[in-house]
C-alpha cells in the first residue's frame, strides 16, 4: 500500500523558514519523481515544486522560486520542501505527491499525480 506522510507544517512569522517532510512507503521510492502541491482556504490546488527520481532536476512555481527548495533523501525514502522567506500568501495545506513517471512533467501534466498525503498545515502569520 503506497503511504505518503507528510510532517513539519505550522505556524510561523512572515519572513520565517520551515522545512517539511514526507515519509513514502510501499513503493520504490527512487523510480518516480516527486511533487510538491499546496491548497488555501477557498482555493484551488496549486502546483509548487518537483523534482525528478534523482533529485538531479527540480522545478519550482513562480510564486516560490528563489525561497523554497525542494530535495529528497532516496535511502531514506523522504522527499523535502525548504521554504524560506515565508509570506501570509504561503499559507496553505501542503501535499506531497507521487508521479507515475521518473521525470518532472510537463507544464500540462503537473498535476497528473496517482497518490498523494494527507497535508501539513503551513499558516504564515504574525
Amino acid at each position: 500500500e503506497v503511504q505518503l506522510v507528510e510532517s513539519g507544517g505550522g505556524l510561523v512569522q512572515p519572513g520565517g523558514s520551515l522545512r517539511l517532510s514526507c515519509a513514502a512507503s510501499g513503493f520504490t521510492f527512487d523510480n518516480y519523481a516527486m511533487t510538491w502541491v499546496r491548497q488555501a482556504p477557498g482555493k484551488g490546488r496549486e502546483w509548487v515544486s518537483a523534482i525528478n527520481w534523482g533529485g538531479g532536476l527540480t522545478s519550482y512555481a513562480d510564486s516560490v522560486k528563489g525561497r523554497f527548495t525542494i530535495s529528497r533523501d532516496n535511502a531514506r525514502n523522504t522527499l523535502y520542501l525548504r521554504m524560506n522567506s515565508l509570506k501570509p500568501e504561503d499559507t496553505a495545506m501542503y501535499y506531497c505527491a507521487k508521479y507515475r513517471v521518473t521525470s518532472i512533467p510537463s507544464t500540462a501534466r503537473r498535476y497528473e499525480y496517482d497518490y498523494w498525503g494527507q497535508g501539513t498545515q503551513v499558516t504564515v502569520s504574525s
